[in-house]
C-alpha cells in the first residue's frame, strides 16, 4: 500500500497561521483550515463523537482512516514542543486518553524517549525521517503509511522520495502568514489523480512519481 500524507492548506500555501502557541497550535486563524472537517460523521466517530453529516467530506476522511496501517508525524504535530522533553509543557500530546489514531504512531523527534500507550495507540518517538518510515512501513501490514504532518514531516517524507501519493485539501481562505506546506527547493514530479469539491473545500489529490 502508498505512503501517502493529506493535510488541509489554505489558499496561499500555509498549513497554519502566523505566531503559534500551546492555547493556539494553528497559530493566527489557523483553526478555520479544518471548519469543513469538524461537523462530519467520519470526523466525530474518530474522535468519540456521534452524530454528524454523512456526505463526500466525510466519506474521504473514512476512506483515508480505513486505509492507514501506521502513521508518522512530526514533533510538532504531537505536543507543539521542541527541546528535552522533561521541558515540554505537552509532553503527552493533544489528543487525550483516547487519540483518533488507533495504529502504531511514530514520532519525528532528536530527543528520543519510551514509547507512549494511550488507549488503542501506541506513540513511539524515533530520531530521523528514514528510521521512523522503515518501522512504520513494518507496522502498517498491507495498509499504508501516513504521514500525518506538520510541514516539516511532510517536506522530509517528500525529500526522501517516500510519498506516493499527496492529498491536498484547499480550504478557500487566505492565511496571509504562518508555516508553509513546501519548502523553498522542494521538487517532485506529480499527476493530478482526483478532485473532489464541496462548498467548504476542495480535495486535489496527486500521484508522487518521482523526485525531479
Amino acid at each position: 500500500m502508498p505512503c501517502f500524507c493529506d493535510i488541509t492548506v489554505s489558499l496561499d500555501g500555509y498549513v497554519a497561521g502566523p505566531a503559534p502557541t500551546l492555547e493556539h497550535p494553528l497559530g493566527e486563524g489557523g483553526e478555520q483550515l479544518h471548519e469543513w472537517a469538524y461537523g462530519l460523521k467520519a470526523f466525530r466517530e474518530a474522535h468519540g463523537g456521534e452524530g454528524g453529516e454523512d456526505n463526500a467530506d466525510s466519506r474521504l476522511i473514512e476512506a483515508n482512516i480505513a486505509r492507514t496501517g501506521a502513521v508518522v508525524m512530526g514533533r510538532r504535530m504531537f505536543s507543539g514542543g521542541e527541546g528535552p522533553w522533561a521541558d515540554d509543557p505537552n509532553p503527552d500530546g493533544w489528543w487525550g486518553d483516547e487519540p483518533p489514531f488507533r495504529v502504531p504512531v511514530f514520532v519525528l523527534t532528536h530527543h528520543v524517549r519510551e514509547p507512549l500507550v494511550k488507549g488503542e495507540t501506541t506513540f513511539t518517538f524515533v530520531n530521523g525521517f528514514d528510521a521512523a518510515f522503515e518501522l512504520a512501513r513494518a507496522a502498517a501490514g498491507d495498509r499504508g503509511v501516513h504521514v500525518a504532518g506538520g510541514a516539516e514531516a511532510i517536506q522530509q517524507a517528500l525529500a526522501a522520495g517516500a510519498l506516493d501519493e499527496l492529498q491536498l485539501h484547499v480550504a478557500p481562505l487566505f492565511l496571509g502568514g504562518g508555516t508553509r506546506l513546501f519548502a523553498d527547493g522542494a521538487q517532485a514530479k506529480v499527476e493530478l489523480t482526483g478532485v473532489v469539491s464541496s462548498p467548504a473545500v476542495a480535495h486535489l489529490t496527486y500521484s508522487v512519481n518521482a523526485r525531479a
